[in-house]
């Protein structure tokens, strides 16, 4: 199962991070990161919603 909302379609991503090491800069390497899903109940089914389509399906009902 891929890892992606099928509402929004938020999928995983490559991220950098910056970290100062005694003052000095010091690149590391890149990293995935993935949305955060859930299982949720939407029209009678159970998927996998990002919490951010979690929070604006609770708030629209």
């Amino acid at each position: 199962m891929a890892v992606k909302c099928p509402r929004c379609h938020k999928g995983s991503r490559m991220v950098t991070s910056r970290v100062l090491l005694r003052g000095n800069y010091n690149p590391t390497g890149k990293s995935r990161k993935k949305p955060n899903l859930q299982w949720a109940r939407v029209d009678g089914k159970r998927i996998k919603l990002c919490t951010d389509c979690i929070k604006t399906v609770a708030k629209s009902s």
